[in-house]
């Protein structure tokens, strides 16, 4: 097989997903790379592997004969470089959300249609240990059919990870409850095997709005790995945060999905623990995950009883590295095997569109007293596309 030639656009904190191509068991390799930034040859040389050419504008990566490309840049950018590298006939694969509206995500999946040229979304938490053992339990009818799926996430390094960035800024995110919370929409999508219908939202700015931020026109110096450290805490005693934050530190969302399943969301970013909590309930039992990595497990309820800690069953969580550090090559792995061979994949860029309108429609819920938004619906053809793994 010929080694597949990989550029990424990004150079940044989530740029080294784009090494990962290099020790994929798919021959491929990361060749070039593009980022407007004025040190973006310095982050090369410290997140890529050596040898990787720098470009500072992606359309320079356009003619290079590249078989993909990893798209790693803020939230806002997703949609106009997507499109690009689709009409060019570059396979893309695009860091999640999709894009900041659900009009952009349905734009950059018409694009791909009309291209035919691969499009792959990085959901990449349908590959974590925890979300597969949820999935496979439901999956066996252990707990008989779905009927709700509950999921809190104690976001404990969002001030280092959201708001020190332009990730506090609504023009360039929407929302946390977008940005954040598509990854833990689609996983409950993924186990509820349907999608949002109706939201309703809740949130607010509770904690950052009140903490110490750099001067208006100043720049974050380095990337989160640097400025991220478990020192800095209480959350409202944090400096340095961005000039600009007008997304919500504290978000919830319930929904109810097309099949009837019910679900709901609670994102908190000033919680001093950071793990996610998943329990989903059936006809026949419940399961519920302690820990989201290796070391923590998966229980069981099936039979009545008063409170039992434990559970009917336990199941451990078994991976090599932790949630996102192993998820992440495969996701890459997965990515690169349907660009070279097609076929079916666990991340699907119809499902990315579904958390995308998901998220648009609590965020507008939030926004707007609460109050009650529909989720649009796909137009059926397009959907019929991406269910047939991009084949007419």
């Amino acid at each position: 097989m010929t080694r597949m030639r990989v550029g990424v656009v990004g150079i940044g904190a989530r740029s080294p997903l784009a090494a990962l191509v290099d020790s994929s068991p798919v021959p491929a390799r990361l060749v070039a790379a593009a980022d407007t930034a004025p040190d973006a040859a310095a982050r090369a040389r410290r997140f890529l592997p050596a040898g990787v050419e720098v470009v500072p504008d992606h359309r320079e990566l356009l003619g290079r004969g590249l078989d993909g490309v990893v798209i790693a840049t803020p939230d806002d950018t997703h949609e106009e470089l997507a499109v690009d590298f689709l009409r060019a006939g570059v396979a893309v694969y695009l860091e999640k959300p999709l894009a900041v509206t659900t009009q952009g995500a349905d734009r950059v999946l018409r694009a791909a249609r009309a291209s035919g040229t691969r499009l792959y979304v990085g959901h990449n938490m349908r590959h974590m240990a925890v979300v597969r053992r949820l999935k496979s339990i439901v999956d066996s009818g252990r707990i008989g059919q779905v009927k709700a799926i509950w999921c809190r996430h104690f976001v404990g390094n969002g001030g280092d990870y959201y708001f020190r960035d332009w990730h506090a800024e609504r023009s360039r995110v929407n929302s946390l409850l977008l940005q954040k919370a598509a990854h833990d929409i689609d996983v409950m999508h993924w186990i509820a095997d349907s999608s949002a219908q109706q939201v309703v939202g809740m949130g607010g700015l509770m904690v950052y709005d009140r903490a110490g931020r750099r001067d208006e026109g100043t720049d974050p110096q380095g990337s989160m790995k640097d400025w991220f450290s478990y020192d800095n805490w209480p959350a409202e005693e944090l400096e340095g945060l961005n000039p600009v934050i007008n997304v919500e530190d504290m978000s919830m969302l319930m929904m109810r999905m097309r099949n009837g399943v019910m679900a709901s969301y609670q994102q908190c970013h000033f919680t001093p623990d950071y793990w996610r909590s998943y329990t989903v309930i059936g006809t026949r039992g419940r399961a519920e995950n302690f820990g989201d990595g290796a070391g923590g497990v998966v229980r069981v309820w099936t039979r009545r009883s008063e409170y039992a800690e434990r559970g009917s069953q336990e199941y451990p969580i078994e991976e090599e590295g932790s949630g996102h550090d192993s998820a992440d090559q495969l996701t890459i792995d997965e990515f690169l095997r349907f660009v070279s061979a097609g076929g079916t994949t666990d991340a699907s860029p119809l499902a990315a569109r579904e958390a995308v309108a998901a998220g648009v429609a609590a965020t507008e819920s939030l926004r707007s007293g609460s109050q009650p938004q529909q989720v649009p619906e796909l137009e059926p053809e397009l959907a019929r596309y991406f269910e047939r793994g991009q084949w007419e």
